[in-house]
């Protein structure tokens, strides 16, 4: 069961928050919902939920509008929001039960899917444990289930490992990826090693506004040879660099931190240097990095410096 974000927009008094999102998720795949913060991604998350509703453009849940037929959509979405609520003075099991029944599950087919989600969640052994006991990666594991008990077809995760360990990470990770092979998935985090560990996809937002849709690896693929980061003690000036020859792209990171794209490995041999002499520059570092997906989301939502 697909989802469709159709020219979304949700304005906040004069704030426009999301405008004019679209993007597509489908089953059997994790989505990458990505965005530095204040970019929207948390209002079109409970957008796409439900929970809020657009003030213009439409979520299809398989073709089912959540604004003509919100009862029917909904019954086909779990939402793990970023902030996960829970009743820390309920049980496990009875959390679960209780969940179930707002989805209008009772007696044995509200016990057999709470079964189910907690045998899917690892939380056997704890079941019988009040929340407020339980760690922040097992609380995690409860969210999920909760999001899972009614049997959804899209499963919407807002920031599900925040806060956690490096252990609970790679449970919770493997986890998604489990839940994926049945179900559509949509995930938003900060983390970019989450991302590439278990995503297919990436959506990634700026300012409200949809900036890239496209695979992993397409987004990864990299258009040009070599990309250096060059740091000196004094400030520096974009149009330094300018001239040199084969590079295709140059930017400040900070005053004092530059990231040049280049054709052309020669940029370190001579060229760099001469521009660090000629402008009196202290050379503190100079690396080069591969093209990974922080680079690619770095490009698209980072801030620009003009000197």
């Amino acid at each position: 069961m697909s989802l469709e974000v159709l020219q979304v927009s949700k304005q906040y008094g004069t704030q426009l928050a999301v405008d004019q999102v679209s993007f597509s998720a489908r089953p059997g795949q994790v989505l990458g919902f990505l965005g530095p913060n204040g970019a929207g991604k948390s209002t079109t998350m409970k957008v796409a939920a439900g929970y809020i509703l657009p003030d213009a453009g439409d979520v299809l849940i398989d073709g089912i509008s959540i604004l003509t037929h919100p009862i029917e959509a909904s019954r086909q979405i779990g939402y793990l929001p970023e902030h996960n609520p829970l009743y820390m003075e309920m049980y496990v099991v009875e959390f679960l039960l209780f969940v179930a029944g707002l989805y209008q599950l009772h007696g044995a087919e509200a016990r057999q899917r709470v079964a189910g989600v907690i045998h899917d969640c690892g939380l056997e052994k704890e079941q019988h444990k009040r929340i407020g006991a339980l760690s922040k990666g097992y609380r995690q594991r409860v969210g999920l289930a909760k999001a899972l008990v009614h049997d959804p077809k899209v499963i919407i995760l807002d920031e599900p490992t925040t806060g956690l360990d490096p252990n609970q990470l790679v449970e919770i990770r493997a986890l998604i990826r489990k839940v994926s092979q049945y179900k559509t998935v949509i995930l938003s985090t900060h983390i970019m090693q989450e991302v590439e560990a278990v995503c297919d996809e990436v959506v990634i937002i700026h300012e409200g506004k949809l900036v890239a849709q496209d695979s992993l690896k397409a987004l990864k693929q990299n258009t040009t040879e070599v990309v250096f980061v060059l740091e000196t003690q004094e400030e520096m000036q974009s149009k330094w660099f300018d001239d040199l020859l084969g590079l295709a792209k140059c930017h400040l990171i900070s005053p004092t931190t530059i990231r040049l794209e280049a054709k052309e490995v020669f940029l370190l041999r001579t060229e760099l240097m001469q521009v660090l002499n000629s402008h009196g520059l202290t050379l503190i570092s100079l690396r080069q990095e591969e093209r990974s997906l922080e680079h690619v989301f770095y490009e698209l939502t980072a801030p620009r410096y003009n000197v």
